[in-house]
């Protein structure tokens, strides 16, 4: 199957209505979180589903993903540019926020990745980093499943990831959403909760790993 195909039938398959619920309760999580004039940049965004979303409520939004395919898919309602997530092609301090909506796990060196975020965030901006919880009943039962998008994360070690974006961001993390079949439902459970939402703020200066 051609590239392009596959961003097509990945497309079709968020229209599911479990897929647009889940996408509805990120947004509502993510629309709590931002500022009306936030100029964001969502690394990762694939055919940018949540991002012309939020382009819709009159955001500044900046789609980069590595993949032409993908981005071809996302529509006018954002920019789209085709780059890699540890070579984000931006001058420093150029964005408010960044996010990552479940890509960031994907990314092959998400430390350069999150480096890079702290060089294109402006002073006191802000990064949202979505991730999918391996610990969760969700992640288990997706992976189990032999052709699930699961099965291409690189990494799974969540205290690692924050542990790393605390040198560039002073950090905090949410447990978020509970997910059961085909129901969703709050929950905060470590060990429930489909994704843990790694929240942070550009420090003045980078720190040393402890």
């Amino acid at each position: 199957m051609q590239s392009s195909d596959k961003a097509a039938r990945y497309l079709k398959s968020c229209e599911s209505t479990f897929w647009e619920k889940v996408f509805t309760a990120e947004l509502d999580y993510l629309l709590q979180q931002l500022k009306t004039d936030d100029e964001i940049l969502s690394v990762g965004c694939g055919p940018a589903i949540m991002e012309s979303s939020l382009a819709s409520k009159g955001f500044m939004v900046v789609g980069l993903d590595v993949s032409r395919e993908a981005l071809a898919c996302a529509g006018d309602a954002i920019r789209a540019v085709a780059a890699s997530a540890e070579e984000m092609p931006f001058p420093d301090a150029s964005f408010d926020v960044v996010l990552y909506i479940a890509s960031l796990q994907f990314i092959d060196d998400y430390r350069k990745s999150l480096e890079r975020t702290a060089q294109v965030l402006r002073p006191g901006g802000r990064m949202i980093a979505m991730l999918l919880n391996p610990a969760s009943q969700f992640f288990k039962t997706r992976y189990d499943t032999t052709d699930s998008y699961v099965r291409k994360l690189k990494h799974t070690d969540l205290q690692a990831i924050e542990q790393s974006a605390s040198v560039w961001l002073q950090t905090e993390g949410d447990y978020f959403l509970g997910i059961d079949g085909e129901e969703l439902f709050p929950c905060t459970d470590p060990d429930k909760a489909a994704l843990y939402i790694l929240k942070g703020v550009k420090r003045h200066e980078p720190v040393a790993m402890s």
